[in-house]
């Protein structure tokens, strides 16, 4: 029993973690990334599609994004998504490729993003801490209900409390990469 509580917990820490990391996949750098357009919907023939699935994106240069639709027919539709999805870029259509220069990031902006990073981490650790809070309730039920021992309990609160620090750890890692990435000129 008690060993199911550990496994569901560490499973929706993980998915906590995955969120971030997603999360933080939007977040703009310096460089041109492909993942700023992972959330970008077209609506291709009347039916929202990923753009990944109805062009090729590509980086040619370390601020240029080169779309390449597999139907050309599709441009002005790719062009109008990315300019709805409020990512404040400029896609150019030159009738065959939409191509998306990543300006350089002003000092003050990259200050920003790295406060916005730092309160999606924020609430990543936040988010694994009531993971953590529930399982330690559902560890008291089990003593309570007399199926594990108050010895059993203090060191599955123990274990649990591990687990929370590698999570929260593992927060600090990927939030300080995103940050370096944001602060490299």
């Amino acid at each position: 029993m008690p060993q199911s509580i550990f496994n569901n917990g560490e499973e929706r820490m993980e998915k906590a973690l995955v969120a971030l990391k997603k999360d933080l996949s939007l977040v703009r750098t310096g460089r041109a990334n492909p993942g700023v357009l992972n959330a970008v919907m077209v609506s291709y023939y009347g039916v929202p599609s990923p753009l990944s699935q109805i062009a090729a994106i590509s980086v040619p240069e370390a601020q240029l994004l080169v779309i390449k639709p597999y139907d050309r027919s599709s441009l002005k539709d790719i062009e109008k998504a990315i300019q709805l999805a409020d990512l404040n870029l400029v896609p150019m259509n030159d009738g065959t490729v939409i191509r998306i220069n990543f300006p350089a990031l002003t000092e003050q902006r990259r200050k920003e993003l790295v406060k916005d990073i730092k309160n999606m981490a924020e609430g990543t650790k936040v988010a694994i801490r009531n993971i953590r809070r529930d399982m330690v309730e559902q560890m008291k039920k089990l003593e309570k209900d007399s199926v594990i021992s108050e010895d059993e309990l203090k060191r599955h609160n123990d274990q649990i409390q591990k687990i929370t620090d590698r999570f929260v750890e593992q927060t600090d890692v990927i939030a300080k990469e995103k940050e370096a990435l944001v602060m490299e000129i």
